[in-house]
């Protein structure tokens, strides 16, 4: 059975001040799998953004796990291409 990888662009907003314990939980779920990644400093309220593109087989349960690990902030994704 063949899997289709895809590569991903997730658009993650957090507070600030909590960004360095769930980040290390995002990683920890998309280890080996990040292609590239990008940190923006917080806006006037306080949300950082950070950008990563992952390779992933199922989009779906990536985004379902990294939602429930953060307790507070957005996930968004735009699928790049299938790998």
């Amino acid at each position: 059975m063949v899997t289709d990888m895809q590569i991903v662009e997730l658009d993650i907003r957090l507070p600030y001040d909590g960004r360095g314990k769930v980040l290390k939980k995002i990683v920890s779920r998309v280890r080996g799998k990040i292609r590239d990644i990008h940190f923006f400093p917080p806006n006037v309220l306080g949300i950082s953004e950070i950008r990563m593109e992952v390779e992933a087989e199922n989009i779906r349960k990536l985004i379902r796990e990294l939602r429930n690990v953060m307790e507070e902030g957005k996930v968004s994704f735009k699928v790049l291409s299938d790998a």
